[in-house]
């Protein structure tokens, strides 16, 4: 995940991507700029000349040179009070992603003629065992020695949550749902009922990742890439220094001019600007029974995947975090649904995303 540049012999992040893209955008606008200059003709020449002369600067200053990096500023995560009560913009944003998700889930269940009934009950099932996977898979795989150390953590299920476990949590409790009170029901019903939750899934998962993005939980190492968040201030310097301070790395001394990447706030960008308009895109037009299911797991997956190569602080297994370990699995699944329920193009897409995820992976030092 990070490499020691030989130069400085400072710490950060692996993002080379990242920064290839950044600079080369940068690096157009001051092309960009140049052309327009030259266009201005003599006009602009002649003014070079004149400031020249008294010795204020020999060249036009460039609005996007590449000086100091340019990021998003710092904001700790607000927090209001009703007397005592503190209430977090986290908790917040979740019990509003938990409301516009059951309100899609109930509009779309109507659309497609399913049972109402019984996808409120499925419902519940699926929010019970979102929220005990959510804790569990946090608390295990994530936070072992807690447990070790404190038993009881089990029970406490508002502390460390995970969204990954929150989604196996509810196929899981759907799934059991499935079983134990519509066994009646035909495999491609019980399908039905999850790929109309699958189709709104990703609206409610980008106001949760929203409350991700106000509290800053889900930070990465440091870079200058631009949509990164600032370390110029005392409370952003506190908040960077504990995350490296319990990754047990060395705090750059450089850490005020660059940023961090928040990954919470990358995954809101890419599930408001890509995967809910492909979707509203799609549902223009009836697609096959389980067609959402799929198109989730292959875009969501490979961007989750790589996302978490930027962590600096998660616990891994073998090189990987376990968010990445259940990404990598799923992924070997969807060719075999995809093809099996004829998505071909979503089977291709994930023996294709696969293939690049382990590249990156064997890339990464």
């Amino acid at each position: 995940m990070l490499k020691r540049r030989a130069d400085s012999g400072k710490w950060l992040a692996n993002d080379g991507l990242l920064q290839t893209a950044h600079y080369g955008l940068r690096a157009a606008r001051v092309i960009l700029w140049q052309r327009r200059s030259r266009a201005l003709g003599v006009r602009a020449h002649s003014r070079f000349h004149d400031t020249a002369r008294d010795g204020r600067h020999s060249l036009p200053q460039s609005p996007f040179s590449l000086g100091a990096p340019r990021v998003l500023p710092y904001y700790p995560q607000p927090i209001w009070h009703v007397g005592p009560l503190p209430i977090h913009a986290f908790g917040v944003t979740v019990a509003a992603a938990m409301w516009l998700g059951l309100l899609l889930v109930d509009r779309r269940i109507e659309r497609e003629g399913l049972d109402q009934s019984v996808a409120r009950s499925l419902g519940g099932w699926m929010l019970l065992g979102g929220a005990a996977g959510a804790h569990l898979f946090a608390v295990l795989a994530y936070f072992p020695g807690l447990l070790r150390d404190d038993p009881w953590l089990l029970l406490r299920v508002w502390e460390h949550i995970s969204s990954f476990g929150g989604m196996l949590g509810g196929l899981t409790g759907a799934l059991c749902f499935f079983a134990i009170r519509t066994p009646h029901l035909r495999g491609t019903t019980r399908l039905a009922y999850l790929d109309a939750i699958a189709m709104v899934f990703p609206a409610a998962l980008a106001v949760g990742r929203l409350g991700c993005t106000l509290a800053h939980d889900h930070p990465g190492g440091l870079t200058t890439f631009p949509l990164a968040f600032s370390l110029h201030t005392a409370a952003a310097q506190d908040f960077a220094q504990e995350l490296y301070g319990s990754a047990g790395m060395a705090y750059p001394s450089n850490a005020s001019s660059l940023g961090f990447h928040d990954l919470g706030f990358y995954e809101l960008l890419f599930l408001t600007l890509v995967v809910v308009p492909l979707f509203r895109y799609w549902n223009r037009q009836r697609q096959p029974v389980g067609f959402y299911l799929v198109a989730f797991a292959a875009l969501y997956l490979p961007v989750r995947f790589c996302l978490d190569m930027l962590r600096i602080a998660d616990v891994r297994y073998l090189g990987l975090t376990p968010a990445q370990w259940v990404a990598a699995t799923l992924l070997t699944v969807i060719p075999f649904f995809a093809i099996r329920h004829r998505i071909g193009r979503f089977a291709l897409a994930a023996v294709v995303v696969l293939g690049a995820g382990w590249a990156c992976v064997a890339q990464t030092p």
